[in-house]
């Protein structure tokens, strides 16, 4: 039975990391069912989600730490299961833009916790555009049964207003 494991992988940005990795993960007889890959300032970052049998998974649990030594990555692995989609609404698309302020993701991220709303995927940026700091941020959601859109939004709408950022809140697909 297949088993699963996510790997994040942290270190200096250079070329032939993802290679490598892949090539691990490949020798260990693992499959890449999901990744990302992002550059945050000099540093790189991977996240995996492997398959494999019991025997491949715990081969690379076992490889891995040493692997990344020798390639200056920080490591760290987590057995998980398949995920199990929860009955929730179809997703919405959340972003937003304005000047960048401490605290800003925080707030619009408890909005949502509070009313029990799902981040699926998130992208937050800070930008300089006219030699100002923006942020500028895109969120998939999806709602509970409880929560109606045009409630969420009208929230939405005050707490954006509020940071004066500007943004939208709109089915996907």
């Amino acid at each position: 039975m297949a088993q699963q494991l996510v790997v994040t992988a942290i270190g200096t940005d250079r070329t032939g990391i993802v290679s490598q990795l892949a090539r691990l993960v490949s020798d260990c007889n693992c499959n890449i069912v999901d990744s990302r890959m992002a550059i945050f300032g000099n540093e790189f970052t991977f996240i995996m989600l492997l398959s494999g049998d019991a025997a491949a998974i715990s081969k690379i649990e076992y490889l891995l730490p040493s692997s990344g030594l020798a390639l200056d990555l920080l490591t760290m692995t987590k057995r998980t299961s398949a995920h199990k989609p929860q009955p929730l609404s179809k997703p919405y698309q959340l972003s937003y833009t304005g000047p960048d302020k401490v605290g800003t993701l925080g707030a619009m991220s408890s909005l949502l916790a509070d009313h029990q709303v799902y981040i699926g995927s998130l992208r937050s940026e800070t930008v300089v555009k006219d030699g100002m700091p923006l942020t500028n941020t895109v969120m998939t959601v999806q709602l509970p049964a409880q929560v109606q859109p045009q409630q969420l939004q009208a929230l939405i709408d005050r707490q954006l207003a509020d940071m004066a950022l500007t943004g939208s809140f709109e089915p996907q697909g």
